[in-house]
């Protein structure tokens, strides 16, 4: 245990200080004035990059676009589900972006034209950029489960797009509805998908709360995979904390849900198996968000190409795109990747007005998962650019040791509260 534990606390430092490091305000600013940097989107990606240029860049002038007046975060949305957090606890204000002096803008943009520099906005207003950090996030995949559509999606939740926390609340409600005994069945993508651990936090989650409440109760995940992150660790979990509650059924096991009744709530597999369970969790393929293909910023595989060195477009030079809407593999789609790569973005976009070079990087990932109370497991990785890829570091990551260890336990549900609370401050202040 204490070989994990100093490994990840020298990654700790490791992190810490490589988000420092760049904090120095450049001695050069640009002779025409202020530089215009537009962000769109106000998630961990978005809200990291417009805090962190205000705090380093100060010469910029730094726009933030995001339609919700608070935001609700997916990271910690399942301890809302399993009732260990209310939803006030996962939801963040844009005050302290303003106070930094960010020109906060509630509103959706609707198109972005990539010459003109400019990005229009649904109220009719129309903003100008010298550089742009994009951040929008992901979009559902509607129709790629036949039967699951947003309107679907009124029936049987997706709580997998953050915001106003719409869906978290309603499959909470929906939980604490079912009567004990009944199944609560999950439709689990493919990759690439955001968070690959979320899933499985759910599950956990779900079943924390039900042997709490409904003990009677079962949980069905019907997986389109045969194997995901953290895999032994969340199994072991389950068995030692839920025993029998939990069947996970993977793709070679006929797990992958290809069509849903809403109506009844019956989840169908590839070879015609039907599962009527009492609330459905549906989680379906995922793509870029709909401006970033609109804007034609995605290829085929729906996600974004970007340079692996400033995250610039490669389809529109000018827009970085960060977070989960890029095509960072073998990256995670994760909050703490959007969060040090947004800096990486923003470092860039400050190097490139100037005419500059953008500075050498280093990503780190850290992906903590709850599977009970006081009982939490961690994947760490750290990735390098390369001129035309993102690798990993050979054994630079690694997940918690497997085993009967308590104290390790305790510990890692401790840190993640610990990274929770500063990501979210260094987010949104």
């Amino acid at each position: 245990m204490s070989s994990t534990l100093s490994r990840r606390g020298f990654l700790a430092t490791a992190v810490a200080a490589a988000a420092v490091a760049p904090l120095a305000a450049p001695s050069i600013a640009r002779a025409q004035g202020a530089a215009r940097l537009l962000v769109v989107g106000g998630g961990f990606g978005g809200a990291s990059a417009a805090r962190f240029a205000r705090i380093a860049y100060p010469w910029l002038e730094v726009t933030l676009v995001e339609p919700q007046r608070s935001f609700v975060t997916c990271p910690y949305g399942n301890l809302v589900l399993g009732g260990e957090r209310k939803m006030a606890d996962i939801t963040h204000s844009f005050d302290a972006l303003r106070a930094r002096g960010v020109n906060v803008v509630h509103d959706w943009v609707e198109g972005i034209d990539p010459v003109a520099k400019t990005a229009r906005l649904r109220g009719g207003a129309t903003l100008g950029y010298d550089r742009m950090i994009l951040s929008p996030g992901i979009a559902l995949r509607w129709g790629a489960i036949e039967g699951y559509d947003e309107a679907a999606s009124a029936l049987l939740p997706h709580a997998w797009v953050p915001g106003d926390g719409t869906q978290t609340s309603l499959l909470r409600r929906q939980l604490e509805a079912m009567d004990d005994g009944g199944v609560v069945g999950l439709a689990i993508p493919g990759n690439p998908f955001r968070c690959p651990p979320g899933p499985y936090e759910r599950i956990s989650m779900i079943a924390h709360y039900l042997k709490r409440h409904k003990p009677k109760s079962k949980i069905l995940a019907l997986d389109a995979k045969d194997a995901f992150s953290k895999q032994g660790l969340f199994q072991d979990g389950w068995k030692q904390l839920y025993g029998d509650m939990i069947e996970w059924v993977p793709l070679s096991k006929d797990g992958k849900v290809v069509r849903v009744d809403a109506a009844s709530r019956t989840l169908e597999t590839e070879f015609g198996v039907k599962h009527q369970v009492a609330v459905a969790n549906i989680i379906p393929p995922q793509s870029a968000a709909r401006i970033a293909i609109a804007a034609g910023l995605a290829d085929n595989s729906g996600w974004v190409p970007v340079n692996p060195r400033s995250f610039e477009s490669r389809a529109a030079p000018g827009i970085h795109v960060v977070g989960d809407a890029n095509n960072g593999a073998p990256m995670p789609k994760s909050g703490f990747i959007a969060n040090n790569t947004a800096k990486q973005a923003v470092a860039s976009a400050a190097a490139l007005l100037r005419g500059e070079t953008p500075p050498e990087a280093v990503y780190f990932n850290t992906c903590y998962s709850h599977v009970g109370e006081e009982y939490g497991i961690s994947i760490v990785g750290i990735f390098r650019p390369t001129d035309t890829a993102i690798v990993e570091v050979p054994n630079s990551g690694g997940v918690s040791p497997r085993g009967d260890l308590p104290d390790q336990r305790r510990a890692e549900a401790a840190y993640a509260d610990a990274w929770y609370a500063s990501i979210t401050q260094d987010a949104w202040g």
